[in-house]
C-alpha cells in the first residue's frame, strides 16, 4: 500500500465521483441488508477481544509463535461450532525479528539516543552488528522537492561514489527498494545503513520497513523518521555529515512453521470459487488488532453468518486466514504458488480486507483498476475485473450516502499473489501510518495532520485501537460485495472493468505502507 496523498483538488474529486457515482441497484442492497445486520459489531468486537488475550503472554500474536497458534485454533473453533469442515494449509519460512532491542544513537554533540519503535527500528531481514563509525550522506534530496516520490538516493550504485569504507551510509526513501539501497551501500563498503523518510505529507514517520528476504552481506539496516534523518545528515547531501553515529541490530533468524486456515461455504455451481481473505497475524511489537484482527475477526463473522443463515450461494465462497503476511505476504503467497492452473482458473475474484477497524479512518477501497493510482515499473497492473469490483465497494457507500476513496493497487498485500495469477482482485482498508488531510477530515471526518492509525505496529494496536463505527461500515460494504459476487452467475456476467471515469485519473496516494513493503510507489 503506498503512502503518497491525494492533492486536496485530486482527493475532492475522487471522493465526490465516489459518492455521485452510479449507485447500487436497490434489488441489490435490499438483498444483503439481512445478511449485513447480522454481521454484528458486538460479535467482531468479541473476536478483537479473544485476539488480544491470545497475544498476552508475548505481546503479539506474530507467525510462528504460540499466540499465533492460539488465534488460529480460535478461528477454526468458531468456524467449527457452526459447521465448517476447517482445512490447514501448512509452511515453512524464515522467521526474523528483533531478539533484543535495537540501537541507533547520535554520538556526536549534541548526542542523542533515539527510542526504539518511536523515532527508529530495525529493518525484517537486517543483518546483525554492532557499528559506531561516521556518518556518509548519499544523494539526499532535503528538503524533498515536490509531493511525489523523487528521491533516488542509494539507487544506483554510483550514488556511492568516493564512499569510504566503513562508514555508515545515510541514505533517503525515494524510489527503489529498502534492499536494493542497502544491497549498494554494502557493496561499496558501508558497515551500516540508516534510511530515513522522504519527508513529504505521509512521508515523515519512522521507517518500519523490510529488506525482503535474508541478506548476504553484514551491514545492519535500520529505517528513520524524516526529521532524525535530515538533523543527521545537518544540512549535507553527499559526502561526511561531520556526525559519529551507532547503530546496532540482533535479530533472531530461524525456519518456522505456520499456517493458513480455510473453511469454505460450497455453492450449487463448485466450479467457481470466490475468495475472502484477511492475514491473521501481528507484527512482533505488538497484539495487532486493528492490523489485522479487524479483517480477521470481520470475515469470521461473515463465515459464521453465512452458516447460521443457511445461506447456500452460487459459487463456493472460499474464506481464507493467511500466516507470516508481515512477513511479506507468505501465506497467501504459498497457497497461491501450490494451487495448478485448473484451480486458478477456478477462482473468479479475490476480496482483501487488511485494517478495516483504523480510528482515524478514511474509508479506501483499492484502485483496481489503476486508474487513479497507475503502477510503477516491475509492479502488477490489477487483472480485468478488478476495477469491476473496486466500483461495487463504490455503488455500495454512494447507496448509503457515505463517501470512500481509492487507495493504491500495487500488491502489498494479500492480494498480491492472487493478482499474479491473474485473478481479479478488491478490498478495503481504513489506513494506516500515513496521515490525514484536511480535505479528508472534511469528507470523512476525524483529525487532520494526525496518522489514520497511531497505534500502526505497536504494541498499543489493542482494542481500544479499533474505531467500531468503521469497523461496522466497512465489514458491512465486505458483507454486500461478497454476498453479490457469491450469487453472480460468472457464465451469463463476467467480471468486466467499468470505462474510467471522465476527467482522467488523480495522481498521489491514500493510506499508508504496511511493514512488510519493500519498494516504493
Amino acid at each position: 500500500m503506498g503512502t503518497r496523498l491525494l492533492s486536496a483538488t485530486a482527493l475532492s474529486a475522487v471522493v465526490m465521483v465516489a459518492v455521485a457515482g452510479s449507485p447500487a441497484t436497490a434489488s441489490d442492497v435490499s438483498e444483503s441488508r439481512g445478511y449485513r445486520k447480522a454481521i454484528t459489531p458486538a460479535n467482531m468486537v468479541r473476536h478483537l477481544q479473544a485476539f488480544q488475550s491470545h497475544a498476552a503472554g508475548q505481546g503479539n500474536r506474530v507467525a510462528g509463535s504460540p499466540a499465533y497458534e492460539a488465534s488460529a485454533s480460535y478461528v477454526a473453533a468458531r468456524l467449527a461450532e457452526v459447521g465448517y469442515t476447517v482445512s490447514n494449509h501448512s509452511f515453512d519460512f524464515t522467521f526474523n525479528a528483533d531478539a533484543t532491542p535495537p540501537v541507533l544513537a547520535r554520538l556526536s554533540a549534541p548526542a542523542a539516543t533515539y527510542v526504539d519503535g518511536v523515532d527508529f527500528a530495525s529493518m525484517t531481514y537486517s543483518p546483525n552488528g554492532d557499528v559506531s563509525a561516521p556518518l556518509h550522506a548519499v544523494d539526499l534530496v532535503v528538503p524533498p522537492g515536490g509531493t511525489d516520490n523523487v528521491s533516488t538516493s542509494g539507487c544506483e550504485a554510483a550514488d556511492f561514489a568516493g564512499f569510504p569504507a566503513g562508514a555508515i551510509a545515510l541514505i533517503q526513501r525515494g524510489t527503489c527498494a529498502f534492499a536494493l539501497k542497502a544491497a549498494n551501500a554494502a557493496a561499496a563498503g558501508a558497515s551500516a545503513v540508516v534510511v530515513f523518510n522522504e519527508g513529504q505529507p505521509g512521508r515523515t514517520a519512522a521507517l518500519s520497513g523490510t529488506l525482503g528476504g535474508p541478506q548476504a552481506y553484514s551491514a545492519p539496516v535500520v529505517g528513520t523518521s524524516f526529521e532524525i534523518g535530515a538533523a543527521l545528515a545537518g544540512g549535507v547531501t553527499n559526502g561526511a555529515t561531520g556526525v559519529n553515529a551507532r547503530v546496532r541490530v540482533d535479530r533472531l533468524n530461524e525456519v518456522r512453521t505456520t499456517r493458513n486456515v480455510i473453511a469454505e461455504r460450497v455453492g450449487t455451481d463448485p466450479t467457481k470459487v470466490v475468495v475472502v481473505g484477511a492475514h491473521l497475524d501481528s507484527v512482533p511489537r505488538g497484539p495487532g488488532i486493528n492490523d489485522n484482527g479487524t479483517g480477521s475477526a470481520a470475515i469470521l463473522e461473515a463465515a459464521r453468518v453465512m452458516a447460521q443463515r443457511s445461506i447456500t450461494p452460487r459459487n463456493t465462497v472460499r474464506f481464507m486466514w493467511y500466516g507470516a503476511e508481515e512477513f511479506g505476504l507468505l501465506g497467501s503467497a504459498a497457497y497461491v504458488s501450490s494451487l495448478p492452473t485448473a484451480e486458478v482458473a477456478r477462482i473468479k475474484a479475490m476480496l482483501n480486507f487488511d485494517m478495516i477497524g483504523s480510528p482515524n479512518y478514511v474509508r479506501f477501497i483499492y484502485d483496481g483498476d489503476n486508474s487513479a493510482f497507475p503502477v510503477g515499473p516491475n509492479v502488477q497492473d490489477g487483472p480485468d475485473g478488478s476495477g469491476a469490483i473496486e466500483q461495487m465497494f463504490a455503488d455500495y457507500f454512494a447507496s448509503q450516502g457515505l463517501a470512500s476513496a481509492p487507495t493504491p493497487f500495487n500488491g502489498r498485500s494479500d492480494y498480491g499473489p492472487f493478482i499474479t495469477r491473474g485473478i481479479p482482485a478488491g478490498g478495503l482498508f481504513t489506513g494506516a501510518e500515513g496521515v490525514k488531510s484536511a480535505t479528508e477530515a472534511a469528507q470523512f471526518g476525524g483529525t487532520a495532520g494526525e496518522p489514520y492509525d497511531r497505534c500502526y505496529h505497536l504494541a498499543c494496536d489493542d482494542v481500544a485501537n479499533v474505531n467500531v463505527t468503521a469497523l461496522d461500515q466497512m465489514s458491512d460494504a465486505m458483507a454486500h460485495v461478497l454476498l453479490t459476487l457469491a450469487k453472480r452467475n460468472f457464465d451469463k456476467s463476467p467480471l468486466v472493468d467499468p470505462a474510467p471515469v471522465a476527467g482522467g485519473p488523480a495522481t498521489g496516494g491514500g493510506g499508508g505502507l504496511h511493514d512488510h513493503d519493500e519498494e516504493e510507489a
